[in-house]
């Protein structure tokens, strides 16, 4: 088993092209459902998978988790059926749990100028942050793709970001001249006061002058949080949800936002369609022929 998962594994990584997160993520899936029918004496088959989601109900884990799980497992049988180790899937009649399209708080406008605003611009690490902030908010990065910016990443005519998204997918996404400000003074200015290596690449960079990890970010996001008193969990996907409602809210096309968001179905982005009954009124008004 174990040699068939690192194969399965190895076809994620080299022909899915899949980042390194999500097969980790599959990996821990994977090894963990093992675990699970061997220590209790199942066979690896489709009761052996139903015993396992009744365990981890039981264990109260959330219907995501569930659901991810029962993916990550029905992937790796239908890759043990492609490569003709088992005749057939035993998953193939098993379907996940129902999820709830749940966001996370989206910040109004005025709480995302409060954060963005917040950095000491009288230091280095004060210009990144707001530059950081900007672009974030700007673009709707996942946050791993704004750490992986490189220096040759970002134009100001007209101002636009590359990033390289999930599965290495490339995409460009226009950047507001705010953003783009801040981001010629970060690096006109305090990215060569942080930086200790004339070779790295990287954009954004920490006080050791190597690239910003996410979990450095993350802890960036909630002291500017805390600083402005915003009384919601306030992390950079949150930035990324106010970013795609907020277009949405002032007419932005679905597909649009779908493209900058690098959202591989547009089912994923119609979540953020929750635009409130406020809003429905003067935009029917203004674009209904007979209104």
């Amino acid at each position: 088993m174990t040699q068939q998962v690192k194969e399965f594994l190895d076809y994620l990584r080299f022909e899915r092209n899949l980042s390194f997160n999500t097969i980790e993520s599959y990996q821990r899936d994977l090894y963990d459902y093992l675990a699970f029918v061997k220590s209790q004496g199942y066979h690896a088959d489709e009761n052996g998978v139903i015993k396992y989601l009744e365990y981890l109900q039981a264990q109260d884990r959330s219907a995501s988790t569930q659901a991810r799980r029962l993916a990550a497992i029905k992937g790796y049988y239908r890759f043990l059926v492609s490569d003709h180790v088992l005749a057939e899937d035993p998953t193939e009649l098993l379907s996940a749990p129902k999820l709830s399209r749940h966001l996370p708080h989206v910040l109004s406008i005025e709480e995302v100028t409060r954060l963005i605003e917040a950095p000491n611009l009288k230091t280095a690490g004060g210009i990144r942050d707001r530059a950081m902030l900007e672009v974030l908010y700007a673009s709707g990065l996942r946050v791993s793709e704004l750490c992986h910016l490189t220096i040759n990443d970002w134009w100001l005519d007209p101002p636009k970001v590359r990033c390289l998204g999930k599965g290495s997918k490339e995409r460009y996404i226009p950047l507001g001249r705010t953003a783009a400000r801040w981001l010629m003074q970060y690096v006109d200015e305090a990215r060569p006061k942080l930086l200790r290596n004339s070779h790295e690449s990287v954009l954004f960079l920490n006080r050791q002058g190597r690239s910003l990890s996410r979990q450095g970010f993350w802890k960036i996001i909630k002291k500017y949080a805390a600083m402005t008193q915003l009384n919601h969990p306030i992390t950079p996907h949150v930035i990324r949800h106010s970013f795609a409602t907020h277009l949405l809210e002032n007419g932005a096309d679905l597909r649009a936002v779908q493209e900058m968001l690098g959202h591989q179905d547009i089912s994923t982005t119609q979540i953020y369609t929750h635009v409130s009954h406020n809003r429905l009124r003067p935009v029917y008004d203004q674009t209904h022929p007979r209104a």
